[in-house]
């Protein structure tokens, strides 16, 4: 089946040497075919372009900007084609001498789409909901400051989890699995599953330990009125919202998907070998 794009965006990292050149190249191949283009640069935090009338966009940098893009482009299930500038991410499958073969391949249909699920995180204080996030790879909940311990009280649908005291948590999805989840003990999943990772951060007690729970499940924090640290919620390591005391925080699957154009050159576990030097010798 041939897909028709008619106006894709251009998002990319110009603190990548490479973004200014891939640019022009993927513009001029577009205006060869009446397709219209636009362009999203930026260096440090940026803002959130124009979507209107985009069906197709090339996010350019690393896994960063594929977080970025898969934010803004989620609830309008717009594909999008990660072209890695540097070493390979674990999200960014595809080479920058790729791009033009990947998108000929997915227009004529030769190449699909993989679907992330996303954690849509909402916050309540005194009864309002006051703040809404979606992401990509994570959520976590961390202490600010010197005494980092944080207390919260976690419930799985309806089923209280208890007390954790621990450096934070970090509620995760299968994408975010190689991020700071890995980092931190929890497991790798196929990023396809349909799952989350609820991980301690460096927990009080050695009973708290990564659990991984259904996708379809909701995840409640709240936040203990006791606290030595100040809180702080942050999203796929890019957003921050400062917590208090009091606070309820529901993590939940988000209705929409991130859809990324999958390569035929390599696939996650591929990457994964790579990045985690899985040898399969005596040296492994």
């Amino acid at each position: 089946m041939v897909r028709m794009i008619k106006r894709v965006l251009i998002i990319a990292n110009l603190h990548k040497t490479e973004a200014t050149k891939l640019i022009e190249e993927i513009k001029g191949y577009m205006s060869e075919r009446s397709i219209e283009t636009e362009v999203f640069g930026f260096k440090g935090r940026p803002q959130v372009p124009s979507l209107e009338g985009i069906d197709f966009v090339f996010s350019l940098g690393g896994d960063g900007t594929v977080l970025f893009c898969s934010r803004i482009v989620e609830s309008q299930g717009i594909p999008i084609l990660a072209v890695n500038l540097g070493a390979f991410g674990f999200i960014t499958e595809i080479s920058q001498h790729e791009w033009r073969s990947a998108f000929e391949k997915y227009i004529d249909g030769e190449l699909g789409l993989s679907r992330r699920i996303m954690v849509k995180v909402m916050v309540e204080r005194q009864g309002k909901r006051i703040a809404t996030f979606r992401g990509l790879n994570d959520a976590v909940i961390s202490g600010v400051g010197i005494s980092k311990i944080v207390r919260l009280n976690l419930t799985l649908n309806k089923t209280s989890l208890g007390q954790y005291r621990a450096d934070g948590i970090i509620v995760s999805t299968p994408t975010g699995s190689t991020a700071y989840s890995v980092a931190a003990g929890g497991p790798i999943l196929d990023p396809e599953i349909e799952a989350f990772i609820l991980n301690p951060i460096c927990p009080f007690t050695l009973s708290n330990r990564p659990i991984v729970v259904s996708g379809n499940d909701v995840i409640f924090a709240n936040v203990e009125p006791e606290q030595r640290a100040e809180l702080l919620l942050s999203i796929d390591g890019q957003e921050e919202f400062p917590l208090e005391k009091g606070d309820n925080i529901i993590f939940e699957k988000s209705h929409s998907k991130a859809l990324l154009v999958r390569s035929d050159k390599r696939n996650f576990y591929e990457v994964l070998r790579s990045k985690l030097n899985w040898s399969g010798g005596s040296n492994a």
